[in-house]
C-alpha cells in the first residue's frame, strides 16, 4: 500500500492484479473464479448491496456445472427460490390466474427444466432469482479471497504502460482512494460507461421492447392451485403481460410492456395503476396487493464490437444484451467470466504469456453474437396455437446445442485457427461434445474412489490430462509439467477413473487417448499416444502454444 498526493491531500493507493467494476452476476462470477484460480481481485460496485429485485432466474445446466467447480451448486439450489421453484415447469398462457387457462406453449426450444440431458451433463437446471444468486456468488468470492467493495463508485480511470489507475469513492464515508491494477474488467451493465469511454460500439437488432418489472406481494395460492409454471402470459382486454412466480404463494413478478415512442414512460405507472394491472393479471378485482418495487428494463439484442481494449475487458451485459427468452443472458455472462478468469489468472501467476488474453475476444465474441441471435429468434417465434406442437424457425437451434455446443477457435486451442473452418461447418456451434478441441469436454458416468460421479468432476481446478487405459505417458506428462512449472493433474482411465460404460463412453474409451483439458473444462488438445513420435515434445508444444508461452521455462 502506498500514498500519493493529489491536490495536496494524500490518497491511499491499493494494488491488485485485476480491478472489476460492477457487482452483478457477471462481475461477481469473475471475482469468484479469479480467486478460485489464485488471482484474487478487487471488485467495486456503486450500489450498497446486491440486487434487491428478482430478475434473471434461469440457471442452465452448463452454468450449474461451473458452479460445481466453485463448490456452490448446493447453495444455489438451497436458496428460497431454488427450493420453492424446484417443481415449476413450462410456459403457459391464460386470461388471468383465476380465469380461463388458455393452455401450455409447446415448442422444442422453450426452457424445460424436466428435459433429460443425462447423456450430456450430470447437472440440471435451477430456477434461482438474481437477488438470491448474487449473494451466493459474492460470499463465495470473499471466501476465496476476493476484495469485494459495495457502495464504492468508480470516479475516474486512466490507462498507462503499467495497466490502469482508478479513482474510487467510498459512498459511505466519502473517502477517495486510488487502485492500481494491471487489468480492468468492465461488468458495468448494458449501457456500460466504460465501454463507451473506450469507444467500443455495438451491433445487432437494438431495442426490441421496453417493459416494467413489477415486484409485488399478494396471496395467490388459491387461484394458482396446483399449477407450477415458470411463467404465464396473461392476455385479456386490460392487460398483455407475463406473470412470474417467485415462491408460488405471495411473492410474484408482473412484466408489462410500455411504449416510449408513443410518449409512455415509467412515470405513467404510479402505484395505483400497478395495483390495477396486478389485479387484472390475477383476475381478482379486490385483491390485496402490496407493490414492492418497479424496475424498467429493455429487451434488446446487441453485442459489443470488441471485448477488449488494451488492459480493459468487457463481460456480461457490458459485452452483450439479449431478450430473456431461453434464459440465455445471465448464463452467457457467467460463462464470459469463466473464460476470462482462468486466462487472467494464468498471466498474473506467470504460467501464461500476455498474448493468451487475446483469445478471450476470439472465443467469446462469436459466442456472444450467435447467442444474441438465438435469443432474438426465440423472442420472435412464439407459437400462435397453444396446446399444439410447434416446430419453430429452422434457424433456432436446440437448447442443448446453445447451452453446451460452443466450439472455441483461437490460439488457446490446438488447431483453433478460424481460417481452417470448413465452409459447411458452423463457426460457433457443434451438435455433440465429442472431445474435439475447443469444445466442452464430454460428460461420462464414472466411478472415482468407488463412488459414482461424472468425469467432469475431474476438471476445473486447473490443467488436466486424461489418459486412455493404454496411453503409458504418465511420467512424460509429469516431466513436461514440472519443466514448464505448470501444475497439471493426470488421470488414467481404468486406474483412478473407472468408466460405467467402457464401450459407449467416447472418447474416454479410446485406449490411447491423451486429452488436455483447460481450467474452464474445454478441450485444448487431443491426441493418440501411440501416434506421437515424441509424446513429451507434442505435449510441450501443445501447452506452450495454448498458453502463449513461446517456449519452455
Amino acid at each position: 500500500m502506498a500514498y500519493v498526493a493529489e491536490k495536496e491531500k494524500p490518497m491511499r493507493v491499493d494494488e491488485t492484479g485485476v480491478l472489476i467494476v460492477g457487482g452483478g452476476l457477471a462481475g461477481l462470477a469473475t471475482a469468484a473464479f479469479l480467486a478460485h484460480w489464485g488471482a484474487s481481485p478487487v471488485l467495486v460496485e456503486r450500489h450498497e448491496t446486491t440486487s434487491r429485485h428478482p430478475r434473471a432466474r434461469g440457471v442452465n445446466a452448463r452454468t450449474m456445472e461451473l458452479f460445481d467447480v466453485l463448490g456452490i451448486s448446493g447453495r444455489v439450489r438451497g436458496t428460497p427460490s431454488g427450493r420453492a421453484l424446484a417443481g415449476n415447469r413450462g410456459i403457459r398462457a391464460m386470461e388471468s390466474l383465476a380465469g380461463q387457462d388458455i393452455g401450455e406453449l409447446h415448442a422444442p426450444y422453450f426452457v424445460d427444466t424436466d428435459v433429460d440431458i443425462s447423456d450430456l451433463s450430470p447437472a440440471r437446471w435451477c430456477l434461482c432469482d438474481q437477488d438470491e444468486l448474487e449473494p451466493v456468488l459474492r460470499d463465495r468470492a470473499v471466501e476465496l479471497g476476493a476484495d469485494v467493495r459495495f457502495a464504492t463508485e468508480l470516479v475516474d480511470v486512466t490507462v498507462d504502460d503499467s495497466g490502469v489507475l482508478a479513482e474510487v469513492l467510498d459512498r459511505a464515508t466519502g473517502e477517495r482512494r486510488l487502485i492500481r491494477a494491471r487489468y480492468l474488467v468492465a461488468a458495468d451493465g448494458p449501457q456500460s460507461p466504460l465501454r463507451q469511454r473506450w469507444g467500443v460500439g455495438t451491433e445487432g437488432e437494438g431495442t426490441l421492447a421496453t417493459y416494467l418489472n413489477i415486484h409485488f406481494r399478494a396471496d395467490l395460492a388459491a387461484p394458482l392451485g396446483d399449477r407450477r409454471f415458470i411463467l404465464s402470459y396473461v392476455v385479456n382486454p386490460d392487460l398483455m403481460g407475463a406473470l412470474v412466480p417467485v415462491d408460488n404463494a405471495d411473492n410474484w413478478l408482473l412484466h408489462v410492456m410500455y411504449d416510449p415512442a408513443s410518449g409512455q414512460s415509467p412515470r405513467d405507472f404510479p402505484e395505483q395503476r400497478c395495483v390495477a394491472l396486478v389485479r387484472s393479471a390475477a383476475g381478482i378485482a379486490d385483491l390485496d396487493v402490496k407493490i414492492q418495487s418497479v424496475l424498467p428494463w429493455e429487451a434488446a439484442g446487441r453485442w459489443a464490437t470488441r471485448l477488449r481494449r488494451g488492459p480493459v475487458f468487457f463481460v456480461g451485459d457490458a459485452a452483450h444484451v439479449m431478450p430473456p427468452t431461453g434464459a440465455l443472458g445471465s448464463n452467457t455472462g457467467i460463462q464470459d467470466a469463466v473464460n476470462l478468469a482462468w486466462k487472467l489468472a494464468g498471466v498474473l501467476r506467470g504460467v501464461a504469456g500476455a498474448e493468451l488474453l487475446d483469445s478471450y475476444e476470439s472465443e467469446r465474441l462469436p459466442v456472444a453474437r450467435a447467442t444474441v441471435q438465438q435469443a432474438v429468434l426465440r423472442s420472435r417465434d412464439r407459437p400462435v396455437l397453444l396446446g399444439e406442437e410447434f416446430e419453430g424457425s429452422a434457424e433456432i437451434l436446440p437448447d442443448r446445442v446453445v447451452h453446451f455446443g460452443q466450439r472455441y477457435r483461437s490460439t488457446a486451442v490446438v488447431g483453433g485457427d478460424t481460417a481452417a473452418v470448413p465452409a459447411d461447418a458452423d463457426p460457433v456451434w457443434v451438435d455433440h461434445c465429442d472431445g474435439t478441441p475447443g469444445t466442452r469436454a464430454p460428460h461420462a458416468p464414472v466411478r472415482l474412489d468407488g463412488r459414482p460421479a461424472s468425469v467432469l468432476s475431474l476438471f476445473g481446478a486447473g490443467w488436466t490430462v486424461v489418459l486412455g487405459a493404454e496411453a503409458a505417458v504418465d511420467d512424460t506428462v509429469a516431466a513436461v509439467a514440472a519443466d514448464l512449472d505448470l501444475p497439471v493433474t493426470v488421470h488414467r482411465i481404468g486406474a483412478d477413473v473407472l468408466l460405467d460404460d467402457p464401450v459407449g463412453s467416447q472418447p474416454y474409451a479410446d485406449a490411447q487417448l491423451v486429452l488436455l483439458v483447460r481450467p474452464d473444462g474445454h478441450v485444448a488438445w487431443r491426441a493418440a499416444a501411440d501416434a506421437l513420435p515424441d509424446p513429451g515434445q507434442a505435449l510441450r508444444d501443445a501447452l506452450t502454444g495454448v498458453l502463449s508461452r513461446g517456449g519452455s521455462r
